[in-house]
């Protein structure tokens, strides 16, 4: 290597960032001890910004384009060098290129539900989650404010502070959202459209905005939505009247092969319970106090009866009589020990004939 190789090594004279990463906001250009020859090519492609810092205040800043640096366009940092016009010697100066393009690999959720009040059920617990898009509007800013000197900028370092900007908002948003919670999926895109607008104002001031904000799904606790589904289920049934006579005509015609078997009193019995269930329903009148009639309680038949060496039973007390009760017949009946004479039940006395007392003597 001859001497002039290596001076014209030690000078940068091509200054340049092609991202392989997709994850990378700021790259810092590797400069080293290098310094960056005047007249030098600087190649600032689509989606990216140059930033110079010098000596840890940010300088210039260049759009896409290609470049010859030179003092002309360098103001900044020519007054900050001192340079006079027509200065043509290598300078040292930290080059940060910042993406511009949309990342779109941030997705959000809430960890704990968001109590909102909605009109319809009043206040409910709910659950979101989606995806969003963020994009560098302000080079500088994002350098002051986030990346600092950082070489290599990702997204995952500025993830968590996004994050906690988007669950912060969120509340306010679904509560604003002057949409019940049945119709919040078909207010979806214009909520999303209303917080990347909310979020972009907010993160103005660190050189980010949120081109695009997606709801991908709006829940409610599991025992609500199980009360939704009993509801739904209700609403398509309808009238529940209308609902059982249909299920009884299709329980009658899908027993018409079993029917043929049965009795004809269970078929008139079948065809009756049928035809209550189909016909219209009566309003109800009140039910007026009925007398009871019908014929007297059976006599109890419970006695039994010795005649002539035979058992006869089981009787009633008028059977005993018809059967020719004495006051020496055996009785007996369910609870006593043995056959009794009937003189020595005390119930049967009324059967008895009285007995009258002895004549008197003769005078």
């Amino acid at each position: 290597m001859t001497l002039f190789d290596k001076i014209r090594g030690e000078f940068i004279d091509i200054v340049e960032w092609l991202d392989s990463s997709r994850d990378t906001i700021v790259w810092r250009f590797p400069r080293h001890d290098n310094e960056i020859k005047m007249g030098a090519r600087l190649v600032v492609r689509e989606s990216q910004v140059a930033v110079f810092v010098n000596e840890g205040q940010i300088a210039d800043a260049f759009p896409p384009g290609t470049y010859t640096l030179e003092t002309q366009n360098l103001p900044i940092l020519s007054t900050l060098k001192g340079w006079k016009y027509g200065f043509h010697s290598p300078f040292k100066a930290e080059v940060y290129f910042v993406s511009t393009r949309q990342f779109t690999d941030f997705k959000w959720g809430t960890q704990n539900p968001v109590i909102v009040r909605d009109p319809e059920f009043g206040p409910v617990r709910l659950r979101a989650f989606g995806a969003y898009s963020v994009r560098v509007i302000d080079g500088r800013k994002l350098l002051v404010e986030l990346a600092g000197t950082d070489g290599q900028f990702r997204t995952e370092e500025v993830e968590g502070y996004l994050r906690q900007m988007v669950v912060g908002r969120l509340a306010s948003a679904l509560a604003t959202a002057n949409a019940s919670v049945l119709d919040m999926a078909a207010n979806q895109y214009e909520m999303g459209r209303t917080m990347a607008e909310v979020l972009t104002a907010d993160m103005a001031g660190s050189g980010l905005a949120v081109p695009s904000f997606t709801f991908e799904n709006i829940s409610l606790p599991p025992e609500v939505e199980r009360a939704l589904d009993k509801r739904t289920q209700m609403g398509i049934v309808g009238d529940l009247g209308q609902y059982t006579r249909f299920q009884a005509a299709n329980a009658l015609e899908n027993a018409g092969g079993a029917g043929e078997g049965m009795g004809l009193g269970m078929g008139i019995a079948a065809g009756q319970q049928m035809a209550a269930a189909l016909s219209p329903q009566q309003p109800q009148q009140p039910q007026q106090p009925q007398q009871q009639q019908g014929p007297p309680p059976l006599p109890q038949r419970q006695w039994f009866i010795g005649v002539d060496g035979e058992r006869r039973g089981p009787l009633d007390q008028n059977g005993l009589a018809q059967a020719g009760l004495v006051p020496t017949s055996l009785v007996w009946k369910a609870g006593m020990a043995q056959w009794t004479m009937a003189r020595d039940v005390p119930e049967l006395a009324h059967l008895l004939a009285p007995t009258p007392p002895p004549l008197p003597p003769a005078a």
